[in-house]
């Protein structure tokens, strides 16, 4: 089953934080690659993923991980 997640980060400084948070969500198995999108003006990711596979804390945890804040997250 396919959601939508939009997850509102920590303010992003630099263009290179995009990447690396990129890099961290496409190494997880459930991700939509073709789907991610990480808004750096908005300092927002919205991405699909299965939930079947992959779940939001998962995700969270994923972009935590790399020492970025999530300040709140949807999914639909």
């Amino acid at each position: 089953m396919m959601k939508t997640a939009t997850i509102q980060l920590e303010t992003l400084t630099c263009p290179s934080c995009v990447q690396k948070i990129e890099g961290a969500l496409k190494n997880l198995n459930g991700v939509d690659q073709e789907s991610m999108k990480i808004m750096f003006n908005s300092s927002k990711v919205k991405l699909n993923f299965d939930e079947s596979v992959l779940s939001i804390d998962a995700i969270e945890k994923a972009i935590t991980t790399m020492g970025y804040e999530v300040q709140k997250s949807s999914v639909r």
